[in-house]
């Protein structure tokens, strides 16, 4: 696999040529940025495109490091070794944790207004990001698809760290990595292009007709 990729959407491409055997999909993508990887591969696999909102609880001194995750309809995450290296406890991110909620209740309303996620239940689910770091997000998402009960539940993603990727397994029933490179930082790092994404991309994304 060379690297970088091209974009969101080549990754997508590429990746939507490796998830085999799945049958009639609901393919989740976790925005903003899993949406336009997911795109593509829902196209591949004839399945039903749509969002599981997600939010990363981060580390107040530095946000962008997340400690923790929350996924719509379920109850935060947390790295724990991750908070014990930091010297702190799941309540000292309870104010964190409380904006994240409301940050994920408007991104649901603005992404499906009322309309409810589609039934999972004995369904096969792609879960689908554009990379994994710590995971801790993810992980959210996949134990709130897992409370579901899917027929199948699979997680794809272009790149990740090869210690995140081998840990997800025990998250799903079959994991999908391109590349698992060294000296992994972050995400952005295996892209070209990786501009942030705006509510009017995703939603532009999930109204474009498969």
């Amino acid at each position: 696999m060379t690297l970088p990729f091209a974009d969101r959407e080549a990754a997508g491409e590429l990746l939507a040529a490796r998830v085999k055997g799945i049958v009639d999909p609901i393919v989740l993508a976790l925005p903003r940025g899993g949406v336009p990887v997911a795109a593509p591969l829902a196209a591949r696999l004839r399945g039903t495109l749509d969002v599981l909102v997600t939010r990363k609880i981060g580390y107040p001194p530095q946000p962008e490091l997340g400690v923790g995750a929350i996924a719509e309809g379920g109850e935060p995450v947390f790295d724990d070794d991750l908070l014990l290296r930091l010297g702190l406890t799941r309540a000292d991110l309870a104010r964190v944790v409380e904006a994240e909620r409301a940050e994920l209740r408007r991104r649901v309303e603005v992404y499906r207004g009322s309309r409810p996620l589609p039934e999972l239940t004995g369904r096969d689910v792609v879960v689908v990001d554009d990379g994994l770091a710590t995971g801790v997000t993810a992980r959210a998402a996949l134990r709130t698809v897992r409370r579901a009960d899917p027929l199948r539940l699979v997680l794809a993603v272009p790149v990740a760290s090869a210690e995140t990727a081998a840990a997800m397994s025990a998250e799903a029933d079959q994991v999908v990595v391109l590349a698992t490179p060294p000296r992994f930082h972050s995400v952005g790092q295996w892209y070209a292009r990786f501009g942030q994404l705006s509510d009017d991309d995703v939603l532009g994304i999930l109204g474009t007709p498969e």
